[in-house]
């Protein structure tokens, strides 16, 4: 992957050069002001000294503001060779003057100018140049082969479950939720044929056959070498798990009445997602399918319904579109909002990311002063955070990237069972293993009286999930019967996924975000001398070899770090692109595209407000949690 070190990095430079200088026409140049570049350049020679994770909390923020300028700066690509891919507003007018003040299921016009970009069926873009992400020889895809490196890094060992003790899972169930709306690449009908060495667990055939990833078509002799994939989903930030990715789908989730609320059933006082004829959810991506997907997605449907109640009192005579279209706004919001202000500062658990989180919401000056005098700044993201600071695409076409979705692989997350409580005892009433309320079965114990939407939320509120490390993937996703007849092992299909796509191995990776990069493996494991002999032994002593996500699990984290660093540096780069780059959050941020009472809500809701609104005996058990974060362990009943 990384034959010629010293002649890649020295590539980096000179293509980063050329992305900083604007050679993606029609997309400005992402360039730092002069202020920005000497922050940029005072950090570089501070962390030589202290990485910015010992920095005192306020210093180390903008220590990361700063990388984040210079992470826009050189790790942002476009996954087409021309722009023209994005469209214009000629060739795909903007016939539905709804759409101004709507966000188009498909994902159009975002941007009026570029109107095809982020929306479904476009490319995934890239944080390395393209010519650094090349389709692999079916030898390299296969070294080392994957199925071993699953058995060895990702099984359970003896079964042993480690929990992250600081999260619960409703942390886990959230970021399936989210990316659900964020990624989902296309499977070709062309199977891969996985080798089964000696050795590796049982597996009942003599291979493993999985599908692998389409490519798109070849629209450029680079497309040949260095393939693009299509995202199924849109790429905004705009609730398609719940709403779907086309406007025929979101037409048939909604209600007959001119109401602009989605369907529900109801079973006795239980609202539920409506069912199709096999029993599967009626929802935006219904794929990969759990009962934290059903709490979730449940949760979101109701909310929605409950902002289309409040935009209706004071529009009593809009119709049905116009209410669902603020109702969607509102919701996609609040949803990014949560991700900000509360999941991210709960999994990365650190007084940098805990200030930085907020700000890249509310800006330095903080919650309370914007809220009561609005922007202090009309354009600084810093000082008043990026909502309404005016969208920017920072030189490159907006899109998710390949190592965003490689970076976001937390199948660790997962335990093998769910217990099950009382929110209002608190006394134990069941344990499930996993598969029995996955798929069609996910709503089976809630709609069989078992037990209630509220007591699932309370048991995740107070379960730990698996910890984002080596050997914690849970048993049964290394062995998933699936609906469409696959079976498949997770851990052996995220490492194959990575390297089919071009997604750099550990080193290389590390390379490009102008890390440090490991010379010896004790050096990666930071001197865990039995995972760095694991590692040798399986890389053969090729540390140039170790996948990314392997390397990833294996380096030392940051305290209160949930994943790595090396995750995180795309993690805080493409967060804040994805509400920066997105006209709804960065740019027309106001009541008179939300409306009044919309804006209001979103500015005033969070996790908390959302459970107790919907399942009120919630709310005792959320008051006990104080001012904790929501994703953190609640206090038990």
């Amino acid at each position: 992957m990384a034959n010629n070190t010293a002649n890649k990095g020295t590539y980096t430079v000179v293509a980063s050069n050329a992305h900083q200088d604007g050679e993606t026409e029609g997309f400005p140049p992402y360039k730092p002001s002069f202020f920005e570049k000497l922050g940029i350049g005072a950090f570089h020679l501070v962390n030589k000294a202290v990485p910015w994770y010992k920095l005192p909390g306020f210093i180390g923020a903008f220590n990361l503001a700063f990388l984040r300028l210079e992470l826009r700066q050189f790790n942002l690509y476009d996954g087409y060779a021309s722009p023209q891919a994005q469209g214009n507003s000629t060739d795909h007018p903007l016939t539905d003057e709804r759409y101004k003040g709507a966000r188009h299921s498909d994902g159009k016009f975002n941007d009026l100018d570029k109107p095809l970009m982020g929306c479904r069926g476009m490319r995934f873009g890239r944080n390395f140049p393209r010519e650094l992400t090349p389709k692999p020889t079916e030898e390299e895809l296969m070294t080392p082969n994957p199925r071993m490196i699953s058995d060895r890094f990702m099984a359970r060992k003896d079964g042993k479950f480690i929990p992250a003790t600081t999260l619960n899972m409703l942390a886990a169930a959230w970021i399936q939720f989210q990316t659900h709306d964020w990624f989902n690449h296309i499977e070709s009908k062309q199977k891969l044929n996985v080798p089964l060495p000696p050795g590796t667990h049982p597996w009942p055939a003599s291979k493993m056959e999985l599908f692998r990833t389409q490519p798109d078509d070849v629209l450029d002799p680079s497309d040949i070498k260095c393939p693009g994939y299509k995202n199924e989903n849109t790429h905004w930030w705009d609730g398609s798990q719940i709403y779907g990715s086309t406007e025929e789908v979101t037409k048939s989730l909604r209600t007959s009445l001119p109401d602009g609320k989605l369907a529900l059933d109801e079973k006795g006082a239980v609202k539920f997602l409506p069912r199709d004829k096999d029993g599967n959810p009626l929802t935006g991506f219904n794929n990969n399918w759990w009962i934290g997907m059903e709490m979730l997605h449940t949760l979101f449907a109701l909310e929605h319904n409950a902002i289309c109640d409040e935009i209706r009192k004071a529009h009593p005579g809009w119709t049905g579109d116009q209410i669902f279209d603020k109702a969607r706004l509102v919701n996609c919001a609040l949803m990014a909002k949560i991700h900000t202000v509360e999941w991210t500062p709960a999994i990365l658990a650190h007084p940098a990311l805990q200030i930085g989180m907020a700000a890249n919401w509310w800006g330095i000056v903080g919650e309370k002063l914007t809220k009561l005098l609005g922007r202090l700044s009309k354009t600084s993201e810093i000082i008043s955070g990026i909502p309404g600071s005016g969208a920017e695409q920072d030189g490159a076409p907006y899109s998710l990237t390949e190592e965003f979705v490689s970076v976001y692989r937390m199948h660790s997350l997962m335990p093998d069972e769910l217990p099950f409580y009382s929110t209002t005892t608190g006394s134990h009433l069941l344990t499930l293993p996993l598969p029995s309320v996955a798929f069609s079965h996910a709503l089976a114990p809630i709609s069989s009286s078992q037990f209630s939407f509220a007591d699932a939320f309370y048991s995740f509120g107070i379960t730990h999930p698996g910890a984002i490390t080596n050997n914690n993937y849970p048993t049964f996703l290394r062995n998933l019967p699936s609906p469409d007849g696959q079976l498949r092992d997770l851990g052996t299909v995220d490492i194959l996924r990575d390297r089919e796509r071009g997604v750099p191995r550990y080193c290389e990776f590390r390379r490009l975000l102008r890390m440090s990069v490991p010379k010896t493996f004790l050096e990666l494991t930071g001197g865990n001398a039995s995972l760095a002999k694991e590692l040798e032994e399986a890389y053969e002593g090729k540390i140039e070899l170790v996948d990314a996500l392997v390397g990833s699990h294996s380096e030392p984290v940051i305290p209160g770090f949930g994943f790595s660093e090396t995750a995180f540096r795309i993690f805080i780069l493409m967060a804040s692109r994805r509400l920066k780059s997105d006209r709804f959050i960065a740019g027309e941020w106001n009541e008179g595209m939300y409306t009044k009472e919309g804006f209001k809500w979103v500015q005033n809701t969070g996790m908390k407000d959302v459970l107790g609104r919907h399942f009120p005996e919630l709310k005792a058990v959320l008051e006990k949690n104080g001012g904790g974060n929501v994703f953190a362990p609640w206090g038990r009943v």
